[in-house]
This record gives C-alpha cells, sequence and structure tokens, in this order.
C-alpha cells in the first residue's frame, strides 16, 4: 500500500526540482511520487526520466502538453494511489524529520482502518509551513496551534480562531485521495492561482481533522517569475479574479450540504482576502479598464448572493478595498503598502 501521493508539477523546473524530489523520496516505499512535467522545454522531462529510472517503485512520471499548474494536479489526482494526496510544487521542499513523523501518523491510522475503525481516520491532515526568503536568509512559520487541538482527531466546531496571517492554503494541507475523488475536483487549465480553489473547495466534505505541530512544508520566495510577485499578479489579475469566483460559488450559504458555522465563517474570511487582493492590484494597474473590472467583480458578488455581498462589503477586510472615490483609493492603496511592510508578502 502506498500511504501517501506526492504530486509535483513541473514546468521548466530543471534549476531546483531535484532539491524538491530528493527531499521526497525520504519516503520510500511508502509513497508515490508522480512528477507531471507540464509541457517542460528544458531538461526537466530528462531530469524525471533519471528518477523513475533510479527509484522506479516509488517515482511516476507523466510527459504531457502544457496546461498550467492546475492541469499537472490534475492529471496526479486521476493516478494517485495512495490513501492520502498532497502537491507539493517543484521549487518548494519537505523537512525530513517533519516528514517523517507524519508518514508514521499516517501508518498508525491505517493500522486502526485495517482493524474496521474507519471512523478513527481523518479527512484531513494539516501540518504548518515555513516562508523561506531563500535571498535573504530569513523565514517564516506559518502554524496552526491555536486553530487546532494538536494531535487529536477534531472537527470544525472544535477550531479556534484564525489570525490575520493564518489560512489554510495548500502548503498545510494533506487531504485522504478518496475525498478528493467524491468531491469531483478540477482545477482550470491555464490557469494561476488555482490552489486557492484546491484549498477550499474539498473543505466542505472534511469531517474529521488531524493537525500535527510540524514545520513540514518549505515554500520558497524570492523569484522574480512567481505568481505571487506583485507584478506578475498584475499582468494576471483576470485569472486571479477568475478563480475568486469560483471560491465565491463554493462560499455562498445555498450548499448542497450544510456545513459548521465556524468552517463558513472561516471561508467567507479567505474569500475576502482574495477579494482584497484583486481589488487592490486592479488599483495598482491604475487603468480605467482595471478600475471597471474592479466594479464589475463586486457587482458579480452581489448577484451571486447579497448576504455574502453584504459581508464581504461591510464586514471584512475586503470592504477595506472598495473604498468609494480617489481618497477611498489612496486609503486602500496605503493600508496595502503599510500590511505588505509588516508581514512581508511579495
Amino acid at each position: 500500500m502506498k500511504y501517501l501521493t506526492l504530486v509535483v508539477p513541473c514546468y521548466n523546473s530543471e534549476a531546483y526540482m531535484e532539491r524538491c524530489i530528493d527531499s521526497l523520496l525520504v519516503g520510500g516505499s511508502d509513497v508515490e511520487i508522480i512528477i507531471v512535467d507540464d509541457g517542460s522545454t528544458d531538461w526537466t522531462g530528462e531530469i524525471a526520466d533519471d528518477y523513475v529510472r533510479n527509484y522506479p517503485d516509488i517515482v511516476k512520471v507523466v510527459h504531457k502538453e502544457n496546461g498550467g499548474h492546475g492541469s499537472g494536479v490534475n492529471t496526479g489526482m486521476e493516478l494517485a494511489s495512495g490513501l492520502y494526496f498532497k502537491v507539493v510544487d517543484s521549487d518548494d521542499w519537505l523537512n525530513e524529520q517533519a516528514y517523517r513523523r507524519l508518514l508514521a501518523q499516517i501508518r498508525a491510522f491505517c493500522k486502526d482502518r485495517s482493524q474496521g475503525m474507519e471512523e478513527a481516520v481523518p479527512d484531513l491532515f494539516v501540518c504548518n509551513y515555513v516562508y523561506d526568503h531563500c535571498e535573504e536568509g530569513t523565514s517564516h512559520t506559518v502554524d496552526f496551534k491555536n486553530v487546532f487541538p494538536t494531535e487529536r482527531l477534531c472537527t470544525w466546531d472544535e477550531m479556534g480562531h484564525f489570525s490575520v496571517s493564518q489560512y489554510l492554503v495548500m502548503h498545510a494541507l494533506i487531504y485522504r485521495t478518496a475525498l478528493l475523488h467524491k468531491v469531483g475536483l478540477r482545477l482550470p487549465e491555464h490557469t494561476f492561482y488555482v490552489d486557492n480553489l484546491f484549498a477550499v473547495k474539498p473543505l466542505i466534505y472534511v469531517e474529521k481533522i488531524y493537525y500535527m505541530d510540524l514545520d513540514l512544508y518549505h515554500y520558497f520566495l524570492g523569484r522574480d517569475d512567481q505568481s505571487v510577485n506583485e507584478n506578475v499578479l498584475m499582468k494576471r489579475i483576470d485569472q486571479h479574479i477568475k478563480v475568486t469566483k469560483l471560491v465565491a460559488a463554493c462560499v455562498k450559504p445555498e450548499q448542497e450540504r450544510e456545513i459548521s458555522p465556524k468552517l463558513r465563517s472561516y471561508l467567507c474570511r479567505n474569500l475576502s482576502v482574495m477579494m482584497a487582493i484583486s481589488s487592490v492590484h486592479l488599483l495598482l494597474s491604475d487603468s480605467g479598464e482595471a478600475r471597471r473590472k474592479r466594479e464589475a467583480l463586486w457587482q458579480d458578488m452581489r448577484c451571486l448572493d447579497q448576504g455574502l455581498y453584504f459581508k464581504l462589503r461591510y464586514r471584512a477586510l475586503s470592504g477595506l478595498t472598495y473604498l468609494p472615490g480617489r481618497l477611498g483609493e489612496c486609503l486602500t492603496l496605503s493600508g496595502y503598502r503599510a500590511a505588505r511592510r509588516l508581514y512581508r508578502f511579495q
């Protein structure tokens, strides 16, 4: 049995993918590593093939036409045979000690499952992640000790309050593979920022959570071409808006199943941040077209659900990024720049 599937979407990743994959090989025969070569034009495909030759029982590779990060994740979900599923971007890596502890806990749960205790198996593992500003030699860890009980199965009703910098981003999440298949999650192709959808839509179906206070995932920051870079995001703002609307459709109250009020509150807060990011970067573009897109985005939220719009507009962070008039725009941008310095996002 493979306890964990690790999917590594790669596009022209020759300069850094080996650090990522070498960190995953520590899992040995307990894991499968699926490298998705997404139409690379450098030596990415050849490097991936070398790993398959050297580790045929652990590594698989798929060579495909370019479809973007979401397409790579979709391919990994289709092929995954592990009990749990995690995406690791090709410029990131896992901490060895934390990785081993996670796998040991998954094995323990699998033992319970084999003894007929299916209800004892979590739908979601949550671990800490580390922002590594490698060029500066600094790092910052995001943990969830104030949000979830440590190393105990819990539900959303037991969840605490998130601080301003805490979010359940893709780097923190290890989903049960069967749950992803049940949800039928498909990420848009040729679209950046789809990790936001991956980190939201399945949560609605998660019932049991297990948090481990481990600094597992190392997220590299510093490349000029990263999608979170301010200038890059401004150029790809239409894609961010697209994903924001897809996330909003997951958050609106009329769902096919009831969810915990605490989870709904978190999802609204997460959507608020996405709306704020879109609003601010449209302002940064400083054009009439961008301002029209900003207005259209907010009107789309109003049309989607009036109650949700009211929360986003008047009771959440996003409302502070949609202040009226030129003075409101100046206040929005001043607040954004202050937050950027304080929290050191790109």
